[in-house]
């Protein structure tokens, strides 16, 4: 059973989970619906997981040659790659019919729109060019459109921002990952932007990049009136700090400092959304 939660990768399930959470809580009027928003979270951690869970039985191949992946389930042997694909078949079906028949159908449309894109068009892309990362980037931001259209039935300018805030904080966190693994994914045949370019010069640039525009993006919810000005003030101390280590490895390209990317991102996205929270217009109750 343990190697089956691993397929789900449940550490990066929670992220998307909080990401759908933000979404529905912005969306919704009036008294939430606690019972909608279980649904909704239960039918995207099944769909999730089965896109982890798939995604890891078509990479199979090429976990095996990297260091870091050779452990998971499917390259080290501990789950056939039969029983993984119809674990993951199944999660998928799962999770559709939770978010078609117990939410609405926008998100179950919205829900199969991450899927597809991410397992028919993302995951064969990796092997094939670097643009593959700014493909992943739209499904790995639908969690918040996923969450909006479950509480409101439709999606607003509120929806998009959010959408455009994970897209951006997408780029600095796998670029910076990319970096630090790129001999690995070398191996695998995975052309991530630092195997195209080894002396990650361009990787740099464009994590410095995105990261500076993460900042106004960042603070259009104060300007939708999502939010009040103590979110505006907490918006550009995380941005600035973001941003502070991505200049910092833009001068000093090292692993350290990548990681010192990966750590700023993991660190901002949660309390970006927890400013988003504490200073919002809708209430809770």
């Amino acid at each position: 059973m343990r190697s089956y939660l691993d397929l789900t990768k449940p550490r990066i399930t929670w992220l998307i989970l909080m990401s759908t959470g933000i979404g529905y809580f912005f969306g919704h009027s009036g008294r939430l619906d606690w019972f909608l928003l279980l649904n909704c979270l239960m039918g995207t951690a099944l769909i999730a997981s089965g896109t982890a869970t798939l995604n890891q039985w078509y990479e199979r191949d090429a976990d095996a040659r990297m260091k870091r992946t050779a452990q998971r389930p499917l390259p080290a042997g501990r789950v056939s790659p039969m029983n993984a694909l119809l674990f993951g078949i199944a999660l998928l079906v799962a999770g559709e019919l939770e978010l078609a028949l117990a939410v609405n159908p926008l998100t179950a449309w919205l829900g199969l729109f991450t899927v597809a894109s991410y397992l028919l068009v993302y995951t064969p892309l990796k092997q094939k060019t670097w643009w593959s990362t700014t493909v992943g980037a739209f499904p790995g931001a639908m969690p918040p459109l996923i969450g909006f259209a479950a509480a409101s039935g439709q999606l607003t300018a509120e929806a998009w921002i959010l959408f455009a805030i994970i897209f951006l904080w997408q780029f600095p966190h796998f670029y910076a990952i990319a970096w630090m693994y790129r001999e690995d994914y070398g191996r695998a045949g995975i052309r991530m932007l630092p195997v195209v370019e080894p002396d990650g010069a361009s990787t740099s640039r464009h994590i410095l990049a995105f990261a500076l525009l993460l900042i106004p993006v960042s603070l259009a919810p104060s300007f939708l009136k999502m939010t009040g000005h103590w979110y505006l003030a907490a918006a550009l101390a995380l941005g600035a700090l973001f941003l502070k280590s991505a200049a910092t490895l833009s001068g000093d390209r090292t692993a350290l400092n990548a990681r010192g990317v990966l750590k700023a991102s993991v660190i901002y996205l949660p309390l970006l959304y927890l400013a988003l929270v504490l200073d919002s217009k809708p209430g809770l109750f």
